[in-house]
């Protein structure tokens, strides 16, 4: 028997391994930060709250008012949804409040709506930007009634 000692290179089967330096050091995650904007919170949350069943509209009436008049004037982006109406956010580094003012329909429940409103509020505003949603303060402003048809103004000119 004979001991046989190794030196150098082992012959094996197993690559060979190199090492990898990262650069800056740290998780890409550390490296910088980002913000986001009061507006992109109340897009989200807007989007959120419409999509309640009992949700009628999202706004006081006098902003609801404004709003269609806005959106008929040619050049202001006429047409579109204004999806922030009815919602205030304040947003700051890793934490976010927001305010929220929905029409309901008649005959819902509006405690259960309004609870409704804010677990997909919270899961959406959370899921999406990673901020912690403290409070959603929410005001019921106005019940859509049955009979309350938005009625179309008639056209000036012929």
């Amino acid at each position: 028997m004979t001991d046989t000692t190794h030196s150098g290179e082992l012959a094996t089967d197993e690559p060979r391994r190199t090492s990898v330096t990262k650069r800056g050091g740290g998780l890409a995650g550390t490296r910088g930060r980002t913000t986001i904007a009061d507006g992109v919170v109340e897009k989200i949350a807007g989007l959120a709250a419409r999509d309640v069943d009992g949700v009628h509209a999202m706004g006081s009436g006098l902003s609801r008012t404004f709003g269609a008049v806005r959106d008929r004037v040619p050049g202001t982006g006429g047409g579109k949804s204004n999806v922030t109406r009815g919602v205030k956010a304040e947003v700051g580094e890793v934490q976010t409040a927001l305010d929220l003012e929905i029409v309901v329909v008649y005959g819902v429940s509006i405690a259960d709506v309004a609870g409704d409103v804010r677990e997909n509020v919270i899961a959406a505003v959370e899921r999406m930007t990673g901020l912690e949603v403290v409070e959603v303060n929410i005001a019921v402003s106005d019940v859509k009634l049955p009979e309350d048809e938005e009625e179309e103004p008639e056209p000036r000119l012929q």
